[in-house]
């Protein structure tokens, strides 16, 4: 399966300890989508606990930069449960999507890949915690995403 990561999943260590099969494709863009951070993590297990984590939500005049990975079907359960999601389950924190995303952001050049959005957005959105929005920059940084996307994820509010 193809995946498209938008949020800290795009640090490569964080996906090959969730997958490890997981190997990097490239990067692209979703287009017709903008980040926002819009529910709040709710795992006493996860550090972001109560802090703003990661979606992307329609927007036609933005585009979302990440990386995609090639993920074993062996994988796939994991990165859902990672996600917060249960095809099974009546609620769910994500469902897996597919969507359309332009390797090196050409549109000539789509691929058809996965993702997970958000079940139930919170209004107002909730914020990450800096060390948060910290990773999702450092993953953008290291596969080379273009610096004007990098800054605009510099641009993030966050709080502790």
């Amino acid at each position: 399966m193809l995946y498209f990561a938008y949020g800290s999943n795009m640090l490569f260590d964080q996906m090959r300890e969730r997958c490890p099969s997981a190997t990097f494709v490239g990067i692209a863009t979703l287009e017709g989508y903008r980040l926002a951070f819009s529910r709040k993590a709710t795992s006493s297990n996860s550090p972001w606990c109560g802090f703003g984590v990661a979606d992307v939500v329609p927007d036609e005049e933005s585009s979302v930069w990440g990386a995609v990975f090639q993920i074993d079907e062996r994988d796939v359960g994991a990165l859902d449960r990672s996600e917060g999601y249960r095809p099974d389950r009546a609620k769910n924190s994500y469902r897996r999507v597919e969507v359309h995303v332009f390797a090196d952001g050409k549109p000539e050049c789509p691929l058809l890949a996965h993702t997970y959005v958000v079940c139930e957005r919170e209004k107002p959105n909730p914020i990450p915690h800096p060390d948060y929005v910290a990773r999702i920059i450092a993953g953008a940084k290291s596969w080379n995403v273009p610096a004007e996307y990098i800054r605009t994820l510099e641009q993030i509010e966050a709080k502790t």
